[in-house]
């Protein structure tokens, strides 16, 4: 069960030669990839390319059509590894994932590639999410592929763009017989544009007729004598091939302008915020046209020093826009430039900053500046850049203080909320454990108010990164880590690892039925899977079957059973690895299951009850357990009614979804009387009408014999 339903975009990958397709950039990368030819496709979910598994996935009865092969890989080392169908064959092969993460996972099965080289065309799609919206740490796809000698294309973030990219992408790898990635930065995912589609192309040579006749050829094997041929064919025969074609089809492309003696060069996905820098400047206007040449590397390796020589010919000065550190690009044109006889000066990191994402702000400051230098005549007509702040520092650090900081959190109702309200109770008993954190949702238990982890090092690393810790003694080291993150990669270098030396640790498995972080996609493990995938297979047998034999299984929404089996866990005698499976569906793809199968039992007239939490104003203490041990959206504070009242009461709102875990939350930590739970009747029966009838009625009377002894007493 995905996040969402692509059935409108399966529909637009249908359009033929001619037709407008209107859609995001990763939309417009999936229909591109079937006007390519490709023969197979595969991948691992993550920002900003989950759309491009789901929607493949959604079309899967074209895919038939085309004889394409589709599989959701369950790691990103498998989808690597994948590629190896195009080493010998003339398969065209495209993966995707979330870099630089996806990219460390894959880099043994990658470099070997890129050592072995392709006869079919191979794409490698890149989510780079790096920049202030990024969820990972702060690393470029560059040095990866620079490394391997794999061609980087980082195009201009339109559609057409796009689309001639992944096109020209796959004629590349083929011309130079080398991989071939395709950055697309979160923004160059998610434009919304159009361009004019082609027609679907079947591949010439799908994979079952590939078999008809097995190849095999020594010479790209990774093993010594032909990894050293490999090495030497990289740079006397690849690198001359792609730059080759780089220049013949004319994937960088320049814009000239007005000015003849300054210039920019610039990354292709840089393009658009450049261009409104310029336009904020008053050097461009809203159609692209800019008074400063630019020189626009789609390509942003390898770089054509013919190309770039050119471009600097006869110019004072050059701005070198390239966002990140180090500045590889930068350092490579220095070393370009100093061949000329006359070369302009290079500049790039001072005027605009060392590290962090490029937005329209800091490259309109940066452009300013270099202009500003080298040709102020440019900006006789450009305003004044407006103030960062108008605050003082004291008033900034009041109003920090003031407005507090919103960090990511865990949805309405997750059941990873009352588990985590265990553990802190636990530790409340035990004093401070050591838990190791893990990617995925779960994650979110390191920040308030939760604050439990002291680490993230992986996906699926929760267990490996306790390791060092596994002889020290039982029950103060805890690990944690999601049913995604098992199946990941969790299972051997965690659990696996774990179980071979003999470690005393506590692992939790946070079982929510899907790949929740990434969208809700399916697992092995998924007890909702789409009818195509073999899954519901419990992650218990798989623990079981590498060598675990304390495994236990929690309800995270019973707290207090829950918490039962954590003390279990840590003071059991039974040495070695411990595991409790924590099993509660994510209750966002609950959500978008259950509501469409209520909402037609309530249109059908069936009868059907809605739970409902909430909170009595007049028992309410004040205490706020609830909230600080829970931290759910739905809890918050009003003031109470009570005139005698002066400290807010605790509220629920119509965001619950009734999972109950405040309640739960409350009477584990101290006994809280003032919850109390409601069943909202949709399509009640005769009987239930009639008795609400008299129960209002009854209700009535009493209240107005309430008032007329308030008047009374009041006279």
């Amino acid at each position: 069960m995905a996040e969402r339903s692509f059935t409108c975009q399966v529909e637009a990958l249908r359009l033929g030669a001619g037709a407008e397709f209107r859609g995001e950039g990763i939309h417009a990368v999936t229909k591109a990839l079937l006007q390519s030819g490709v023969a197979y496709v595969g991948g691992y979910q993550g920002s900003p390319v989950s759309h491009l598994m789901d929607v493949l996935a959604d079309a899967q009865p074209l895919l038939e059509e085309l004889g394409v092969y589709f599989e959701p890989s369950t790691s990103e080392a498998t989808a690597a590894a994948m590629l190896a169908a195009s080493i010998h064959y003339p398969l065209r092969g495209a993966v995707t994932w979330k870099s630089t993460v996806g990219t460390n996972v894959a880099s043994d099965a990658l470099a070997n590639l890129a050592s072995a080289g392709v006869t079919g065309g191979v794409l490698l799609v890149l989510g780079e999410d790096y920049g202030e919206g990024s969820s990972i740490m702060q690393e470029r796809t560059h040095a990866f592929a620079m490394k391997s000698q794999m061609w980087l294309l980082d195009p201009r973030p339109t559609l057409p763009a796009i689309v001639r990219a992944v096109e020209q992408g796959f004629e590349l790898s083929e011309a130079s017989h080398t991989p071939v990635l395709l950055m697309l930065r979160v923004r160059a995912c998610h434009v919304y544009g159009r361009f004019i589609a082609s027609a679907n192309r079947p591949p010439p040579l799908t994979a079952r007729a590939a078999l008809a006749a097995p190849a095999h050829d020594p010479r790209r094997i990774i093993l010594p004598p032909a990894t050293f041929d490999q090495e030497q064919a990289k740079i006397r025969e690849r690198l001359p091939a792609a730059q080759r074609f780089i220049v013949e089809r004319g994937l960088n492309e320049t814009c000239p302008g007005t000015v003849p003696h300054i210039g920019i060069i610039l990354q292709g996905g840089l393009h658009n915020s450049v261009l409104r820098a310029l336009e904020l400047l008053g050097c461009a206007d809203a159609f692209g046209h800019s008074a400063v040449p630019m020189h626009v590397l789609n390509v942003t390796w390898p770089l054509v020093a013919d190309e770039i020589r050119r471009f600097c010919a006869g110019r004072r000065a050059v701005l070198v826009v390239e966002e990140g550190q180090p500045e590889f690009i930068e350092q490579a044109l220095c070393r370009v430039l100093s061949g000329m006889e006359c070369p302009p000066q290079l500049v790039g990191k001072g005027p605009l900053p060392a590290a962090g994402e490029y937005t329209t702000e800091i490259l309109r400051a940066g452009i300013r500046e270099f202009l500003h230098s080298h040709a102020p005549e440019l900006l006789a007509g450009a305003g004044a850049l407006p103030a960062a702040s108008t605050l003082a520092p004291e008033q900034r650090e009041r109003l920090a203080a003031l407005v507090p900081a919103r960090p990511s959190g865990l949805c309405t109702g997750c059941p990873e909320r009352p588990l985590f309200a265990a553990l802190k109770l636990l530790q409340r008993e035990r004093g401070p454990l050591h838990i190791s954190a893990d990617i995925g949702c779960h994650s979110f238990a390191t920040l308030p108010p939760f604050s439990l982890g002291a680490s993230i090092m992986g996906y699926g690393l929760g267990t490996a990164s306790a390791a060092a810790f596994g002889g020290a003694g039982p029950g103060r080291t805890v690990a944690v880590m999601g049913d995604g993150g098992f199946w990941h990669n969790g299972l051997t270098s965690g659990i696996g690892n774990s179980v071979f030396n003999r470690h005393d640790v506590l692992t939790i498995i946070v079982d929510n039925n899907y790949s929740a972080a990434t969208g809700g996609q399916d697992l092995p493990s998924s007890r909702h899977a789409a009818p195509q995938r073999d899954a519901n297979h419990p992650i218990a047998a798989a623990v079981r079957g590498v060598g675990v034999r304390w495994i236990r299984r929690a309800d995270p929404y019973d707290i207090s059973a829950t918490l039962a089996t954590l003390r279990t866990a840590l003071t059991a005698s039974q040495r070695g690895p411990k595991v409790i499976v924590a099993a509660g569906e994510c209750q966002l793809s609950r959500q978008r299951r259950v509501r469409p199968q209520f909402e037609r039992a309530r249109a059908s007239r069936q009868r059907v009850v809605r739970a409902r939490f909430g909170v009595d104003p007049d028992l309410c203490t004040g205490d706020r357990s609830c909230v600080r041990l829970s931290g759910c959206p739905a809890l918050t504070v009003r003031e109470p009614d009570d005139p005698l009242r002066t400290d807010p009461v605790t509220t629920v709102t119509d965001d619950c979804v009734g999972c109950g875990v405040c309640g739960e939350i409350a009477h584990a930590a101290v006994l809280c009387p003032s919850f109390y739970q409601l069943g909202v009747v949709h399509n009640p029966t005769r009987y239930e009408r009639w008795l609400a009838r008299v129960r209002g009625a009854l209700i009535g009377v009493l209240q107005r014999r309430s008032v007329r002894r308030r008047r009374r007493r009041d006279v």
